[in-house]
Order: structure tokens, then C-alpha cells, then sequence
């Protein structure tokens, strides 16, 4: 691997201007395609298997032309103070909005509120219902403004009106200003980091133009392939972090090398033939956490999962071709490590040896060791203390999470700003919370000897259950063997009253069957939403082994070693719990809420925890691969273990440091969103970073390895003869070059027995 990256490296160094062009040309070809793709199309949700997506599909079947996945508007109209809605200029205003709204080209029915008895009991509040025939991501925008254009004239004439449901959905759209401070933030801690404006500048070009090639590819690919924008944003954000992170590792070590006297072609190539190697398996466990979303079979999921896995391939393979031709641009701009600092002190010379273990010129100051350095030599001396100290430290952050409550955000978790919100709030208030969450019942008596009993015996069962507010008379199809009944909940879409609701009309249902051979089930907005977190709690746990085990073989690999990679692992479950902790004590508490904008609390997003797994361990696995190769460097080549855990720090502390509070950075720019699934994944991925980077890796992880000392690096022999040499460390490369040093040596002295004779 080393080998073969050293010479790509190389490659690329010297046919520069080929490499810049061909990626120029792939983000200009996946530009134009992007502006000139069709628009997105449908983005429904389906989840494959669960009793309310089949609900959905027999409903297509039975009720043809009903659109049943159609986007749905509620209009909330109220009445000024001292007024009913039912006033005489009141309710022509609101019959009036009602005949404009069904004057709409995508528009299939819309509810007189006065007809349908939509009115609070206290008469001052009333809603129409407004049902299209495609999708809320279909939906045309001439159809959106319409829809709004009636809600301001009705509150012209003095009515509040405020709109909520899908119809008005609009695509995640992360805070822009967030963004430019995340990736200013990055920039700052580049220059800090590498010393100059041009070196720091090349990660953040080479990040921008491989999340521009992705995230155009994505939105090309949109209408084919059912992506919704959300997609776009996780590839967004997961491009642009890993994108700068693999970069910085890549010219970091190419300023060591220049460091060590090598010229800029030999640096450029070893720089890829070691972080290089790093880089690759970084990136492979990434994408295998990524892609492995597809095992939840939720088609959203396996989506979002393989495009930014995709991402992350292409800034992978910017990171080994790209950086290395604009370091061929870049010349004497980009400096070695630590020149300037040398220069003025006049104790050595640019490119002079700074390997550990090189001859110390007599009188020189001795080289002041870094924070990194003196931090794992603390470490190392008091390893039971800070791995004492670290676990008890995220155990008691993880605590939280063991009262995680699951679902997924509705009109109810929208900033107070918005419509929608707005909507969801007199509706509440005007008819009860469970108004904005009701389950669509669905009586399949196609087998059954009377239809009309069989949906009289589910109406009466379900009269009897706890939390119902109220059930609609059953309504048939035109054949009569399939019938929906609306049940609206007493208590609000996201409450476990109502998940334990549509869990006994399930079992109720059971026995329905058994009664009169009616198939009876439950869907709706919430119904769909308790089964996706069902399935995704289901599916956890063999993701994680799916994930974590081929990560594992991975890395033993890397490694060849047993433990390391079974640290790591443990390590990244103490880090994600501890993350999953800090989510539910913000989103789901409350605390710091005020601080980060989230101005409603309640259940964290049902796929949140698989989701960070996913995330966080590919990105855990990459400070791990960074940290741990450059001591097990060190260690082959003749170290101690804890003085391989110190140079191990000396190398790579500060760049991992940088790469963590870059990719905290990107992250955290996401926490300025509207969107509250945006907002909530952005926090829980910084948060995450956080602890994984400076707690796990920093402290945990040389703290268990100087505990360990030589046990860490074993393996079997058996397994040792098994695994293929990957040579992360580069080791191919220095016998490479000894062997031409010797050969060097050989032929100068045949030369001199030669002259001799």
C-alpha cells in the first residue's frame, strides 16, 4: 500500500497540470449537470414491512386515485378577541378562502370547516383540510404561494390564519451563516496549524471542490433516484470535514518531511505513502459505517448513507492525487515543519535533520517539547489515574441517555417563528394536542362474511381504549370490502401515551381477526413514525456488529494487533454513548437549550442513535488510525512502548487537535438551522468529535496503551502469517530506501578499488 501510494504521490507531483485538470473538469461536468438536472421528484417515506407502510399501500389499492401519500394543508383560521368564527363576515371570509383554495391545479379536496363540523367547541377557532394529489416535495411552488396567498387575504379581513402540514414542507436547509463561520474557523486553525496561507489554503480547496463534485453528482442523480435534499446536506457536511481533515494529515507530514532534508518530490511521495496509507483506511472505515445504513432497510437511510459514502471516496482520492499536484504549484511556499521557529534561533538550518534520535549539535538549545509531547509523557507516567478519571468523566455525561425517548419531529418541534408551529399550537389549543397527530385505521374486510359489522365491532373497540378523544364513523370504498376510521388521540403526536394508543389498537386488532376475519390496521403520519423508530431499534444492534466487525478486521490489518482495535472500538461506544447523553440533555431536558436555539424540547429523532453510530465511528476510526499508526511507527522501529506512545504524541497531537477542532467547527455551523433534524445532528456529531478526539483518543487511548506496554502490539502468530502486510507505517519505503543508499554505497566503493588497482 505505502509503495503504491508513494509512486501515485509522485505521479501526481510531477504531472501536476494533468491532475488539476482532470478534477477541474469532473466539478465542471458535475456543475453543468447539476444546473441543468431536472428537479427533484418525489422524496416519499417509506419504510418496507411495517404494518403502516402496508396500510398505505392497500389503502393505493382500495381507494384508487385517493392519494394517499398526497401532501395535506391545514388552514387555521381564528377569530379576533370578543368574536366566534361562525360570525356572519367571519365565516364568509373563511367560505371565501375555502373556494379560492380549491380553485388550485394540484388540489383534489378541500374541507369547509362549517360543513365538516371542524370547529372548536368554544366556536373560535376552525381549520379546513386540504389534501393535493402529489407528495410535499412534488408540489409545485405556484401551489405553495396560492396556498399561502389565501391564508393573507383571510388576515386582511381579521382572521389569524396560520397553515400547517407537508404541503408547505421545504428542504433541510442548514444555517448559511453558521457554515461560513465553521469553515472561517477551520481556516483559522490551519494557518495555526501549517504555518502558512498557502499550505492552509490547499485542504480547504481540495474539501470545496470534492463536496462540489458530491453533492452535484447527488443533486444530477436527484430525480432518478428519489434524493431528497437532506441527503445533500449530510454529504455536505460530512464531505467538507473529512475533506480538510485527510488533507491537513497528508501536507502535515509532508512539511516533517522536508523537515527531514528530503526534497519536495521525495517529500511529497513519502507524505503519501504514509499518511497516505492512513488516509485510505481512515477513509474505508468510514464508508463502511456509511454504506452499512443500508442493512436498516429504510430506503431514506440507505440513501443518505451511500451518497455521502460516495462523498467520502472522492475526497479520499483528492486527498492522494490533488493535494500533491498543488504542492507541486505551491513550490517553496509551503515550508517545513518548525523552519521559521529554527531560523530565528540560528541553531540550525532549514532542512536540517529533525527525526528523533539525530545527533544533537554540541552548544544547540535542546528542543523544547510540545504540549502534545509533554501530555503523553504525563499520561504515561499516571495511566490509571487518567483512564480512571476519562471513563468516569463520559460514564457520567453518557447517564442521560439511558432516559432516551424516541421519534421523529413534527409541526410541534418548529421554531416558534414559523407557521407551522404556529398552526400546531391552536389547534391544540382549540381541539387538543392528539388533533395534530391523528391514526387513519384502516378495516380490511375483504375476507370477512360482513364487512359493515366487522368495522362497527373495531369502531366500538377502540371507543373503549385509554387516550381516545374521539373515532369517526367508518368510511368504505366503493367495492365496500375496505374501510378507514380516524382516531385522534388525547395526547400529542410524540408522546408515549399515543405510541402505547397504536399499540393496543394493534392488539385489539388481533382479536378483531380472530372474530370476524377483518385485517385491521393502523397508519398515519404518527402510526408511520413509532414503526420507523421500532425498526430502527430493531436494527441497531446487528448494524453495530455488521459495522464494528469489519471495522475491527480492518484494523487488526492495520494494527496487527488484537487489542488496539478492540480498544478502539470500546473506546468509540463510550464516546457515541457519552454524545447520545449530551443530545437528550439538550433536545430532550432542555439544558443550554435557549443557547442553541432549540426552543421546543421532546423525543430525540428516531435515528439518531443508528445514525451517530454510523457517523461517529467511521470518524472515530479516523483519529485512531492517525494517532495509533504513528506510534506503532515508532514502536517498530526499535521504541519502547511508552516512548512510543511520546513520539507517537509529538507527531501527530497537534494535528489531530487541528483535524478535531476543524471538524468540530464544520459541524457546529449546522447547529444554526431552522431545522430542528439539522440542527439536533449537527450538535450530537460536534459534541461527538469532541469527546471521541481529546477524551478518548488524547487521554484514554495512550493511557491503555502504556498500561498495556508490549501486550498491546500482540497477535498470533497463525494470524500474523494470515493478514496481507499493508505497511501503513511505510516501512516498504525506508527498506527501499536503505537498499538504494547501500547500492550507493556499493558502487562508490568499486569505484575506489578500482582507482586503487
Amino acid at each position: 500500500m505505502a509503495t503504491f501510494l508513494y509512486k501515485l504521490g509522485r505521479l501526481a507531483f510531477r504531472r501536476r497540470h494533468f491532475v488539476a485538470l482532470i478534477w477541474v473538469a469532473l466539478l465542471t461536468l458535475a456543475g453543468v449537470g447539476a444546473a441543468s438536472a431536472p428537479a427533484a421528484g418525489s422524496t416519499s417515506f417509506s419504510i418496507p414491512g411495517t404494518e403502516a407502510q402496508k396500510a398505505f399501500d392497500l389503502l393505493d389499492q382500495r381507494f384508487p386515485g385517493s392519494s394517499s401519500d398526497g401532501a395535506t394543508a391545514r388552514v387555521v383560521f381564528k377569530a379576533p378577541a370578543g368574536e366566534k368564527i361562525s360570525d356572519t363576515l367571519n365565516k364568509a371570509t373563511v367560505e371565501k378562502t375555502v373556494k379560492k383554495l380549491a380553485d388550485g391545479s394540484e388540489v383534489t379536496s378541500v374541507a369547509d370547516p362549517f360543513q365538516t363540523k371542524a370547529v372548536s367547541q368554544d366556536g373560535t377557532v376552525a381549520y379546513a383540510s386540504v389534501r393535493y394529489d402529489v407528495s410535499g416535495m412534488e408540489l409545485k411552488d405556484s401551489s405553495r404561494d396560492a396556498l399561502e396567498a389565501a391564508g393573507h387575504d383571510a388576515q386582511k379581513a381579521g382572521l389569524t390564519v396560520e397553515i400547517g402540514g407537508d404541503a408547505l414542507q421545504a428542504g433541510a436547509e442548514p444555517g448559511a451563516a453558521g457554515e461560513v463561520v465553521g469553515l472561517a474557523i477551520a481556516a483559522v486553525v490551519l494557518v495555526i496549524t501549517l504555518g502558512s496561507l498557502v499550505a492552509a489554503g490547499l485542504p480547504l480547496l481540495t474539501a470545496i471542490i470534492g463536496v462540489g463534485i458530491g453533492v452535484s453528482t447527488i443533486t444530477v442523480l436527484a430525480k432518478a433516484l428519489d434524493l431528497g435534499d437532506t441527503t445533500s446536506t449530510l454529504a455536505l457536511m460530512i464531505g467538507l470535514a473529512v475533506g480538510i481533515d485527510y488533507a491537513l494529515f497528508i501536507v502535515s507530514r509532508y512539511r516533517g518531511e522536508l523537515a527531514e532534508g528530503r526534497d519536495r518530490e521525495e517529500a511529497v511521495g513519502r507524505a503519501a505513502g504514509t499518511a497516505g496509507s492512513a488516509v485510505v483506511f481512515a477513509g474505508l472505515t468510514v464508508v463502511i459505517a456509511l454504506a452499512g445504513l443500508s442493512v436498516v432497510g429504510v430506503p431514506m437511510l440507505t440513501k443518505m448513507g451511500l451518497a455521502a459514502a460516495g462523498t467520502v471516496v472522492v475526497s479520499v482520492l483528492i486527498a492522494l492525487t490533488m493535494i500533491p499536484a498543488l504542492l507541486g504549484y505551491a513550490g517553496k511556499r509551503v515550508r517545513a515543519a518548525g523552519e521559521k521557529r529554527r531560523g530565528r534561533r540560528g541553531t540550525a538550518t532549514p532542512g536540517a535533520p529533525a527525526t528523533p534520535g539525530a545527533p544533537v549539535t554540541p552548544g544547540a538549545p535542546a528542543r523544547r517539547p510540545g504540549l502534545g509531547e509533554r501530555w503523553a509523557s504525563f499520561v504515561v507516567r499516571r495511566p490509571a489515574a487518567v483512564l480512571l478519571l476519562g471513563v468516569v468523566g463520559l460514564g457520567a455525561v453518557a447517564l442521560p441517555a439511558s432516559q432516551l425517548e424516541l421519534g421523529l419531529p413534527d409541526d410541534g418541534s418548529q421554531p416558534t417563528s414559523t407557521t407551522q408551529r404556529r398552526a400546531y399550537d391552536l389547534l391544540s389549543d382549540g381541539f387538543g394536542p392528539g388533533f395534530n397527530g391523528p391514526l387513519m385505521i384502516v378495516v380490511d374486510a375483504k375476507d370477512s362474511a360482513d364487512p359493515k359489522a366487522a368495522a362497527t365491532t373495531v369502531t366500538d373497540g377502540i371507543k373503549g381504549l385509554k387516550d381516545v378523544a374521539s373515532v369517526s364513523p367508518a368510511m368504505f370504498n366503493p367495492a365496500g370490502d375496505t374501510a378507514t376510521i380516524t382516531v385522534v388521540p388525547s395526547s400529542k403526536p410524540s408522546s408515549v401515551r399515543t405510541e402505547d394508543l397504536v399499540h393496543a389498537i394493534r392488539s385489539e386488532g388481533t382479536e378483531v381477526k380472530a372474530d370476524t376475519d377483518a385485517r385491521v390496521l393502523v397508519t398515519g403520519t404518527t402510526a408511520m413514525n413509532i414503526d420507523f423508530s421500532q425498526k430502527l431499534n430493531d436494527a441497531l444492534v446487528p448494524y453495530l456488529a455488521l459495522v464494528v466487525g469489519l471495522a475491527f478486521l480492518l484494523l487488526i490489518a492495520v494494527f496487527r494487533s488484537v487489542l488496539v482495535p478492540l480498544k478502539a472500538a470500546l473506546g468509540f461506544l463510550l464516546s457515541v454513548l457519552a454524545a447520545l447523553g449530551a443530545v437528550v440533555a439538550v433536545f430532550q431536558w432542555g439544558w443550554l437549550g435557549g443557547l442553541l436555539g432549540v426552543e421546543q424540547t421532546g423525543p430525540i429523532m428516531s435515528m439518531m442513535p443508528i445514525f451517530m453510530v454510523g457517523v461517529v465511528f467511521g470518524l472515530a476510526m479516523d483519529y485512531e488510525v492517525f494517532l495509533v499508526t504513528r506510534m506503532r511507527e515508532a514502536y517498530v522501529h526499535g521504541e519502547t512502548p511508552g516512548q512510543a506512545v511520546v513520539t507517537g504524541f509529538r507527531h501527530s497531537a497537534r494535528v489531530v487537535g487541528a483535524a478535531a477542532v476543524i471538524m468540530m467547527s464544520v459541524f457546529g455551523g449546522f447547529i444554526t438551522s431552522s431545522e430542528s433534524m439539522i440542527k439536533m445532528i449537527g450538535f450530537g456529531l460536534a459534541i461527538a468529535v469532541f469527546f471521541d478526539a481529546f477524551v478518548v483518543r488524547m487521554a484514554i487511548v495512550p493511557a491503555v496503551l502504556a498500561l498495556l506496554g508490549k501486550r498491546a502490539w500482540w497477535l498470533p502468530r497463525w494470524l500474523d502469517r494470515a493478514l496481507p502486510n499493508v505497511d501503513v507505517e511505510g516501512e516498504g519505503l525506508r527498506t527501499a530506501a536503505d537498499a538504494d543508499a547501500d547500492g550507493r554505497a556499493g558502487r562508490g566503493d568499486g569505484d575506489r578499488e578500482l582507482v586503487r588497482a
